[in-house]
């Protein structure tokens, strides 16, 4: 293994600048903050889930915003310089050299194909970046296309690593677009390069109704192009055949934005989706701990697109807070309650499907969401503890750190402290750790599931309650 290979780094000029080059990012800064901030939500650091977090936490931060390259003492260099380094701790040109190939094209006067003008795209890329303006991750759906000339075309996968490069570092979806296609033309010198990208961002719902709008929506969508050389247009003809290529991938082409009709507040955190007033107040020793993470990561906070992202992280955090039962539930658990008689002759099974949920996963301070599935016997007759009961359940265990398992476990053991024992719960959740780390598997989705009393040995009842929400999900 070489010294890229092993962490070590080495010096290289870089349009006269000595830049580095692959260097081992110090973590320990990092893993302070994150302990500032596990306080601040009045967490114990030394918990035996916690301990580890801040290690996780800045090793998932280094790898999800290696696509930096930095000056001297870490000072980030221009953002649109095509050389900046990416998550292979590489340059987009060193990326591309060597992977330059001859290939013939048509006699003039014939056509276009081949090494000149041919068209070719590289569609569906599975791209993850962190949004500059909140600092929480957004999945990207990437499609590059280019225009060879000179009789060369460029191996495809390096199309695909050299877009990795600019998404490995806080963004915005159409200063990505920008910086991929302006190093990809700056590189390959093609005829003409364009770039699309289809980008969701997770949009959190007004944590202080104390219950989960059900028509809320999940993510906020944006599409963005960029184009070069040929592309430089949006009028040339050349893009109604890229677009129509991505038709074939289902792409709304009408809705595609261009470099002219950005989307300005993309983001939900600064859109109007966020404009009922927030009342939590930020923690100044949180928002100091998030502007050290960014000054870590070799971000510049006082950059004009961060003003303000390090409070709005915080702000997003303290949803978070540990919170008592009682408080959350207004009274409906710890005894405020009467319960169903325990001892009854269940004989009806009743079911609450889709109770949408939203957490944070405490071993990288990431959300994960998704929904729940309660089901229970009561007596025949008997009215059904009201949803709102069972929303409230789920609200206050899911806006705290968690993990999917114990909080499957949790909502379980409170619904059957209220309705005699006779529970099942089934999570279905989507987890952005398993995106935006070296993992990166977007579109996974995790199931859990609690089985108490009767559920646990009766298959007939656990066979329905499962049937029934296939049911749901097929309809």
């Amino acid at each position: 293994m070489g010294a890229l290979d092993d962490g070590r780094f080495g010096l290289e000029l870089v349009d006269g600048v000595s830049v580095e080059v692959g260097f081992e990012l110090e973590t320990l800064p990092i893993e302070e903050a994150v302990k500032v901030l596990l306080q601040g939500l009045g967490e114990d650091i030394n918990r035996e889930g916690l301990r580890k977090t801040p290690a996780r936490v800045a090793k998932a931060l280094s790898e999800g915003t290696r696509g930096w390259c930095f000056v001297g003492k870490k000072v980030p260099i221009e953002r649109w310089n095509a050389d900046s380094n990416s998550g292979y701790r590489q340059k987009a040109k060193d990326i591309v050299q060597g992977a330059l190939f001859p290939e013939v094209g048509l006699d003039d006067g014939v056509g276009h194909a081949g090494g000149v003008g041919g068209l070719v795209i590289v569609r569906d890329l599975d791209l993850f970046s962190y949004c500059e303006s909140c600092l929480l991750s957004f999945q990207v759906k990437c499609h590059v296309g280019y225009v060879p000339s000179g009789q060369q075309v460029v191996g495809l996968s390096k199309l695909s690593r050299v877009a990795d490069v600019f998404a490995k570092r806080l963004q915005d979806p159409q200063r990505l677009a920008d910086e991929v296609c302006s190093a990809l033309n700056h590189r390959i010198k093609p005829a003409g390069v364009a770039v699309v990208l289809e980008c969701l961002h997770i949009h959190f719902p007004n944590l202080e109704l104390g219950y989960l709008d059900s028509n809320h929506q999940e993510w906020v969508k944006a599409s963005v192009c960029s184009g070069e050389g040929l592309f430089e247009s949006t009028k040339a003809a050349i893009w109604s055949d890229f677009l129509s290529l991505l038709k074939f991938r289902g792409l709304n082409v009408e809705k595609t934005c261009t470099r002219d009709s950005t989307v300005p507040c993309w983001c939900p955190s600064q859109s109007s989706f966020a404009s009922t007033p927030c009342k939590i107040e930020p923690v100044h020793q949180m928002v100091a701990a998030v502007t050290s993470i960014l000054k870590s990561l070799g971000e510049d906070p006082l950059r004009k697109e961060l003003l303000g992202s390090a409070d709005r992280y915080v702000r997003w955090l303290k949803n978070f807070e540990k919170a008592e039962l009682e408080l959350m539930l207004n009274g409906f658990v710890c005894g405020k309650m009467d319960p169903l008689q325990p001892n009854c002759s269940k004989e009806e099974m009743h079911l609450e499907l889709n109770l949408a949920f939203w957490s944070l996963c405490e071993h990288h301070l990431l959300p994960f969401h998704g929904v729940m599935h309660i089901g229970y016997f009561c007596t025949k007759g008997t009215n059904p503890i009201a949803r709102s009961i069972l929303e409230s359940i789920v609200h206050f265990y899911g806006f705290k750190l968690q993990v999917q398992e114990r909080l499957t476990r949790q909502v379980s053991e409170t619904v059957s402290s209220l309705l005699g024992g006779d529970v099942i719960v089934v999570v279905e959740a989507s987890h952005a750790c398993m995106v935006s780390r070296g993992i990166e598997k977007l579109g996974s989705n995790t199931a859990t599931m609690a089985l108490l009393g009767r559920f646990s040995f009766d298959d007939a009842a656990k066979n329905m309650f499962l049937q029934s929400i296939q049911n749901t999900s097929t309809s």
